[in-house]
């Protein structure tokens, strides 16, 4: 990564979860109450070059955030991803994954997921 993370600057205290080599926040920006992302404590630009163990790390925290947005925000279901550069939407290159709470009726028809942010897809048309 050519410039410093941001996500490096976000201090333990506001952290939801944490492990060797993840750590876990609420989204600034977030798509739903609750959404909250996993980030690698190594500034890597893309999931893709996380190692086999920061991956690993990543997919263990996922239960501990998910408990955590449970008993908080008592969402009804979950989407859970990345995006992986900057035609698939990565605006911030530090590896993270997504953990979005949903809601029942937060959108008219949740069928698809994540197919409704393509283009002729869901709501873009179809």
């Amino acid at each position: 990564m050519d410039a410093v993370s941001p996500f490096l600057s976000i201090p333990e205290d506001v952290w939801l979860a944490s492990n060797a080599l993840t750590f876990a926040f609420f989204d600034t920006n977030p798509t739903s109450p609750g959404h909250a992302l996993i980030v690698p404590r190594r500034p890597i630009a893309s999931w893709f070059d996380a190692s086999a163990d920061e991956q690993t790390a990543a997919l263990a925290l996922l239960g501990s955030v998910k408990r955590e947005l449970g008993r908080r925000f008592k969402p009804h279901g979950y989407n859970v991803g990345f995006n992986d550069g900057a035609a698939a939407g990565q605006t911030v290159f530090h590896a993270h994954l997504h953990v979005i709470p949903r809601y029942t009726n937060d959108v008219i028809d949740p069928r698809g997921g994540v197919r409704h942010a393509v283009i002729g897809r869901g709501y873009y048309g179809n």
